[in-house]
């Protein structure tokens, strides 16, 4: 059975000086995350699926490997084989984690998917990663029918829902098969593509490995106070195709056995928040900081059956953590990482001194540092860039097909996140800025390139320039500077270009703020100087 990776009773400290890494040559995250669970225990809930209308649909983990068992001889049957990648176009909701199980026991690599994304940015992400398959939901079919000729290597489309030739009936394709034997894989063999949101470029695939399930667990277990007790059950807001919603919950729920509830939210309600957590029992949440914000403003809850909330992307401060440890009635544990190497600095209460505005310690096994420009360790104090040491089982394999950028991540062995920051003399980091254009919004990390591009695009925009800009909720608002074609009506064009992304792109990328100028400031080689319009 699947045991815990932390031994109990020790304090942070101890657990780092203690911790072990094992990793076994042979892996798949689907075999533990469904398949033995099913083995010895089939009838064990593993998701709890709140359907719009107030009905509860329970999955058993025998019901999670037989449909994934179906789904996965299927695709088998139209070809998808190892190392293939098939897209996941859903809201949260069984069929999601039907599809992961499905892809990885095949061997294949599974892509997640943001349902708000328009065509522009579903056409790339599709297109750079080769995608053979995808599975979607009649609300998002006609996105992928209207895509599919564009995209010589998608040949399959199957529809959970209203599904309509081509495309394939998600369910009628699961019944046809009763049996499947999943390939072996190695805990190195590829699993998961997550892009990023293009923060130096276009978005660039990051490349996951089966072991990196293995990577979080020493995170989860430290920052989720009695995640694996009786009773257990967990929830986040947040999107699967996320790696926050996908990793820092949702999988680890499926991993411990911890029935994991899931809810699709088309935009945040606090209060809808709230009832849910209450009527399902929750107990451990991971709640991104726009959301606690937001459920801060919204009063008090009522009773509550948390035990630990985990929260990640930007500092909370104290005042945000005493609320939740007075209202929520559990403690507020923070997190750090990236796309590509995810929680390697966080909090936990119980454990450690936690002190509001630091990003915490290292996760027992990981080893980070603050490097200068050549890569040299920097003694505490000084300001440098931080940096996560290799090997490292949650850090990705590659760029997908960008085998420069991958080794420009690297300087040694030292991974270098781009974001810079200190350690002071009790090891504690802190996050200071960065050294890169990342907006961080709501939690998520934006990338200035494709909306620019997106601008752009209008046929009265000549340049398009985006940054992003201090909010007291979201941390950060995109910005967008442009310059436009003399004598364009300019209140009727901001409104068509903040359309334009929400529908092209993603809502959640559209421009809260737009100035018009007249000219950008560039570098002598012809780069917009974001950072100038940031200070300007």
């Amino acid at each position: 059975m699947i045991r815990s990776v932390l031994d109990k009773g020790k304090n942070w400290r101890e657990l780092q000086a203690s911790f072990r890494w094992q990793v076994p040559d042979t892996y798949n995250i689907a075999e533990r995350c469904c398949d033995s669970w099913a083995a010895t225990r089939p009838d064990q809930v593993a998701i709890v699926h709140h359907h719009d209308d107030g009905r509860d649909e329970r999955w058993t983990y025998g019901q999670l490997k037989r449909a994934s068992d179906g789904l996965a001889a299927s695709l088998r049957a139209r070809g998808i084989t190892r190392g293939d990648r098939v897209a996941v176009l859903l809201p949260q909701c069984p069929e999601v984690m039907i599809t992961h199980m499905a892809v990885m026991k095949l061997g294949a690599i599974v892509l997640p998917l943001f349902t708000l994304f328009g065509p522009d940015a579903l056409q790339y992400r599709l297109g750079d990663s080769g995608a053979r398959a995808i599975v979607t939901d009649g609300e998002s079919l006609e996105k992928a029918l209207t895509l599919q000729p564009g995209l010589p290597d998608l040949a399959e489309i199957y529809a959970t829902s209203d599904a309509r030739a081509p495309a394939r009936d998600f369910w009628a394709e699961i019944e046809t098969v009763s049996e499947f034997q999943a390939v072996e894989t190695g805990a190195e063999d590829p699993a998961c593509l997550i892009y990023t949101s293009g923060t130096t470029g276009d978005p660039k695939g990051v490349l996951h490995a089966h072991r990196f399930l293995i990577g979080h667990l020493p995170a989860i277990e430290a920052q989720y106070d009695g995640f694996v007790s009786s009773g257990a059950a967990g929830w986040t807001p947040a999107d699967w195709a996320w790696i926050g919603g996908l990793m820092d919950l949702a999988m680890p729920c499926l991993y411990y056995g911890v029935p994991l509830i899931s809810a699709p939210m088309r935009k945040f309600d606090p209060e809808a928040a709230f009832d849910l957590m209450r009527r399902s029992g929750v107990t451990a949440a991971f709640l991104p900081p726009t959301a606690l914000k937001m459920m801060r403003q919204a009063g008090m809850p009522g009773a509550l059956s948390l035990n630990a909330v985990f929260s990640g992307g930007e500092s909370l401060g104290a005042d945000l953590l005493d609320w939740g440890h007075d209202v929520l009635g559990a403690p507020i544990n923070e997190g750090y990482g990236q796309t590509e190497c995810n929680l390697v600095l966080g909090s936990g209460h119980g454990l450690m001194d936690v002190r509001p505005g630091s990003v915490g310690l290292p996760i027992p096994g990981k080893r980070v540092t603050i490097i200068d420009g050549d890569g040299n360790e920097l003694p505490d104090g000084e300001l440098g860039e931080i940096a996560v040491h290799r090997p490292e089982p949650v850090m990705f394999l590659e760029y997908w097909k960008k085998p420069e950028q991958t080794a420009a991540k690297f300087t040694d062995d030292w991974m270098r996140t781009g974001d810079l920051g200190r350690r002071d003399e009790d090891g504690y980091f802190w996050y200071e800025s960065r050294d890169d254009d990342v907006i961080t919004s709501a939690g998520y990390r934006i990338g200035p390139v494709e909306i620019e591009h997106c601008l752009v695009g209008h046929e009265d925009v000549l340049m398009a320039a985006v940054v992003g800009v201090s909010d007291p909720v979201r941390t950060e608002v995109v910005k967008a500077f442009v310059v436009c074609r003399d004598g364009v009506d300019w209140a009727s064009l901001e409104t068509a270009l903040v359309a334009r992304v929400k529908e092209r792109i993603s809502p959640h990328l559209a421009p809260r703020l737009m100035e018009r100028v007249k000219s950008l400031p560039m570098t002598a080689t012809g780069k917009i100087m974001r950072r100038a319009l940031r200070e300007g």
